[in-house]
This record gives structure tokens, sequence and C-alpha cells, in this order.
């Protein structure tokens, strides 16, 4: 028989139509041979499958739907959710309470790696390489003047545990951090303040499973604008140069290689996952985990399962078929 699969969109972030797009590509990629798709889409505690443009709602008590008087229950869960709350541990945890397998990371790592100053500090104690950062929690007292000396200018300033491409700023000139930490605490509670890596970006994607585990290729990232943020990443006019594999050498693409593994496993992950890394000099700096990459048709994951000559379609399917 047929798993009956429910591919989990939406969310409480603002990536909430990135999520959409995610879902909507996990969606079409399914083998319907063996699996049956239904999309569930999440805002707040409005949960509901829809199916064509009719809407039935989720029963919480055990994560089921009816249609037609008859009662649907789910395999699997594919989560597409960018941010809160398919991110950051929590919607696993209301999964796993109900023994329902999923698609990504447990409580402890989604958690973890949704946090950027949890995640450096934790990957700093085995000895990687981070940005150096200064965290603050809203209503904090700050000296923008002791940001500048521990960190220098130019910074970044991001939400500390949100989507990652809304509320950042590359800051220059100490006058103006006032402002982007502003902004970036109309996302979230706490903002992450990172020093600047003057150097070259990488991504590189992975999956692993009881029976093996694949290493995407890396990709290089060559923003047009000041730094990889929403346009470049989402634009359709593509403000970013994406080139898979990366124009490197076979030796430093067996360092990122390696390196995505460790860090895989160091925190526990699950799933397909992507780390984002910079490189300065002879020095790979980690800036982040993804454990809920994006799955858009233009993100990096599709893009280097292609590149691989592999079909999208297999390597969903051995996430799901890992849980069974």
């Amino acid at each position: 028989m047929k798993r009956t699969i429910a591919v989990i969109t939406g969310g409480d972030s603002a990536e909430f139509e990135i999520s959409l797009q995610t879902a909507s590509l996990i969606f079409s990629s399914l083998d319907t041979e063996n699996y049956t798709p239904f999309l569930v889409m999440l805002k707040g505690t409005d949960w509901n499958v829809k199916i064509e443009d009719r809407y039935y709602p989720i029963d919480l008590n055990d994560f089921s739907f009816s249609v037609d008087n008859k009662k649907v229950k789910f395999d699997f869960a594919y989560i597409g959710i960018h941010g809160t709350p398919g991110e950051n541990g929590i919607l696993q945890g209301y999964l796993n309470l109900l023994n329902i397998p999923h698609s990504t990371s447990d409580v402890f790592s989604s958690a973890l790696s949704f946090d950027k100053h949890a995640c450096n500090t934790y990957l700093k104690s085995f000895g990687y390489s981070v940005a150096k950062s200064i965290l603050l929690k809203r209503g904090q007292n700050y000296s923008t003047k002791a940001i500048e000396e521990k960190l220098g200018m130019p910074c970044f300033v991001k939400p500390n545990a949100d989507g990652s491409s809304f509320g950042i700023s590359k800051v220059k000139k100490v006058k103006d951090l006032d402002g982007a930490i502003k902004k970036a605490f109309m996302e979230g509670k706490e903002v992450i303040i990172e020093e600047f890596i003057d150097g070259l970006e990488y991504t590189c994607g992975l999956v692993k499973t009881k029976k093996e585990s694949i290493i995407f290729p890396i990709t290089e990232i060559v923003p047009k604008n000041e730094f990889f943020d929403y346009e470049s990443k989402y634009d359709p006019t593509r403000m970013a140069e994406e080139i898979t594999p990366a124009r490197i050498s076979e030796e430093l693409t067996l360092q990122f290689k390696n390196l995505s593994s460790e860090i895989y496993d160091v925190l526990k992950c699950k799933g397909i996952v992507r780390v984002d890394y910079m490189l300065r000099n002879d020095e790979i700096f980690i800036l982040e985990a993804n454990t809920v990459p994006g799955m858009t048709a233009t993100s990096f994951i599709p893009q280097q399962v292609a590149a691989m000559n592999k079909d999208l379609k297999d390597i969903l399917s051995m996430v799901i078929e890992d849980e069974f």
C-alpha cells in the first residue's frame, strides 16, 4: 500500500511565501507510485489540508483529517516550513509525541541550529571556526563603541533565531548600528551581531540515512548585492551568481565535503541539510547549518542534486524510507 505523506508548509515566520514554494516542489517531486501526498498548511493554530480549492481542518489530537466522512491518517510528515514552528523543533516535538516520523532533524538539533549564537558557541567548542559575535536580548543595554571594538567595521546585524533572509543589515559605520539593531529586533526577540568575514561564500548540501550518505556538489555564491540577502536568494532576476559545482580544487572540494559530514554528525542532524561557509585565505568559517533548506525551483539543493545527475524524487524517497 502507498504511504500517506503530509507535506507541511506555511508557518509563522517572514518566509511564509518561500515555504509555500518549497512545499510545492517537494509535493510535485514525490514518487506518486509509492506515496499519496497531501498539502498541509499551517498558520498559527489554523491547520488545514488543502485539496484543490477546498480546505479540511486537521485534528490536532492525532494529526489527521476527514474527507467524505473518511478519516485520513499520515504515515510520514515532510516538513517544508522555514522558521517557526518547522525549523526550530516545535513541530518536530509535536510529531514525535504522536509517533509520526518526519523528514528533518529532531528537537535538539533543530532548536540548536536555529539559534545562531548557541549553534556557533557549540561548534566553536569542537574547534570549528565561526565568526566572532555578540548576542543582544530585547531591552538589553548595549554600547555601539564596545561592539565596534570587539567586532570591527563592517559587521552584520541579524535576527538570532528566525528566517535568516530577513532583518539583516551590513553595517559599515558605527552610527548605523542602532537602526540595524532595531530592524533586526522587528523579526525576533534576540539579535546577533557578527564580524564581517571578507572572503568567498560556499554551500554544501548532504543527506545521510542508515544505508548510505550522499554529499552533494559544492555551490559557489557570488552576490551582486552587498551580501547574500533575500533578494539574492529569491528574486527572479537572480541577484547572485550561483556556480555548481564550485570553481575550486579537488582538495578544497574534499575539505568542504568532509567538514559538512562532520557538522552533520556533530549537530546530530537527519534528512537533507545544507551547511553554509565563508572561506578567508585558507580558513573555512561555518556560517550556519540549515536543517530545513530551501527547496524552491531555484534553491541550492535542487541545483546540487541536478548537478549530480540524480533525481530529486529519489533523494526525497531516501529520506522517507529511512524512517521505516
